[in-house]
């Protein structure tokens, strides 16, 4: 298998428990705290935070994929995610991903169909590991 590396992010430790990460195509930054459950401040998303809701926005971006490839509309579609802690280790224990369709649009079976595969199969949802558990609601 062939891997493509390139450098993409830029991150500082910037002390108290916060870092800046940096995209290096953009320019754009997020800042990460610690959260109050685990010595921070929580000011800002936690990592595992990010983890979450990378895997949320990844969902809706092959969802959006497979929408424009098959000219479903699917805009104003929402997502809210929970992020579940376990311990020992501390680490992510389940990721509840709810969406809900805009409303007034319908969908066939097969719509369906299409849309909740190219969720459960982002590369986010591939990556993570298997014992962190992945429940996937959609509401149409």
């Amino acid at each position: 298998m062939d891997f493509i590396r390139m450098a993409t992010i830029k991150s500082i430790y910037n002390g108290g428990l916060r870092t800046t990460a940096q995209h290096l195509a953009s320019g754009n930054s997020i800042i990460t705290d610690a959260p109050v459950d685990n010595n921070g401040k929580g000011e800002a998303f936690s990592p595992t935070d990010l983890v979450s809701a990378a895997l949320g926005s990844c969902m809706m971006t092959i969802m959006g994929i497979v929408a424009n490839r098959s000219d479903i509309d699917i805009e104003g579609m929402e997502v809210e995610i929970t992020k579940i802690m376990a311990a020992d280790p501390r680490r992510i224990g389940e990721v509840v991903v709810d969406f809900t369709m805009p409303a007034g649009k319908s969908y066939s079976d097969k719509e369906k169909a299409m849309l909740e595969n190219a969720a459960r199969t982002c590369p986010v949802a591939l990556s993570l590991h298997p014992d962190t558990k992945q429940t996937v609601n959609f509401r149409y």
